[in-house]
């Protein structure tokens, strides 16, 4: 069987922050994967480790210090020429029509949909609206569209008149869903897409993705810092700490068998039958006093 070919290439991406006293810290330092079309990547690590600062890298909200990213073969990095790390990137060039473009090649769904959904939006509504801004389509065949997103991601009619505060957190991601897939991306970022539901919504939203990958060949980047929900959902893991990419590799490879310590360092912090949290902190400890010594 022929292997899928990359949906998605990053190489070499960074990205860094000015420190208050001077000088600059690394969110992101020289960061590179790629997602084949119709597969799924997991990008985990603690809150700092810049799995979030990738994803706002990927869809254009944050720019890079240096570093591509290509869909389909063709990159959308703002200003990047011949892949060297350039100290800085140019202005964005070809205007709104250039950055619809980079908008229908990846899409992201947040952790929270409520407050980049419009309050004053029916959810038929907000769809109709992704689609008039794409120039996807118009009239009775818009109408149509709506209707299949709607249905795609398990929403009725008593959901589709009601506005956001009428959703429940579940719904409103739900919505959020179809609204990235209003416009057909190659590429779907998903950064802590399930972490505020409840267990069981969570269930139903990640095979809710699964179904959707399996029916639409979108790849799926999930953003995560909860390792049974990558488990779940992709088949490749990207494991970050510090900006740096510690594993990467199939997700049942790195969960199962981790190479890294600081991916055993994870694996252990999680609740299970025989946990030890004494464990964890001697995992902690030896990690920190290598770190000390490199």
């Amino acid at each position: 069987m022929t292997k899928a070919e990359p949906a998605l290439v990053v190489q070499g991406l960074c990205k860094s922050y000015p420190l208050p006293g001077g000088g600059r810290t690394a969110a992101v330092d020289d960061v590179s994967f790629s997602v084949a079309a119709g597969g799924s990547l997991g990008v985990v690590g603690e809150s700092g480790s810049g799995k979030t600062t990738v994803a706002r890298m990927l869809v254009g909200l944050v720019r890079p210090d240096a570093g591509t990213i290509a869909v389909n073969g063709r990159e959308r990095t703002p200003g990047q020429r011949g892949g060297g790390k350039l100290p800085g990137l140019s202005r964005p060039g070809g205007g709104k029509a250039a950055r619809l473009r980079r908008a229908r090649e990846i899409q992201i769904v947040f952790q929270d949909p409520y407050v980049s959904l419009d309050p004053r939006l029916t959810a038929r509504q907000c769809l109709q609206g992704a689609l008039r801004l794409h120039g996807r389509y118009e009239g009775e065949a818009a109408a149509t569209r709506v209707g299949e997103l709607l249905d795609q991601v398990g929403l009725g009619k008593r959901e589709a008149d009601a506005r956001p505060r009428g959703l429940s957190g579940g719904q409103r991601q739900r919505l959020a869903i179809a609204r990235a897939l209003a416009v057909d991306p190659q590429v779907l970022v998903l950064d802590e897409a399930v972490a505020a539901l409840d267990v069981s919504i969570q269930a139903q939203i990640l095979q809710l993705l699964a179904d959707i990958r399996r029916e639409t060949g979108v790849a799926l980047v999930f953003v995560s810092h909860d390792l049974a929900v990558v488990r779940h959902i992709t088949d490749d893991t990207l494991v970050m700490r510090r900006g740096r990419t510690v594993e990467t590799g199939p997700t049942a490879r790195v969960l199962d068998a981790p190479k890294d310590p600081y991916t055993r360092l994870l694996l252990s912090s999680v609740p299970r039958e025989g946990w030890d949290p004494a464990e964890t902190v001697r995992l902690r400890g030896e990690l920190a006093g290598a770190t000390r010594a490199d």
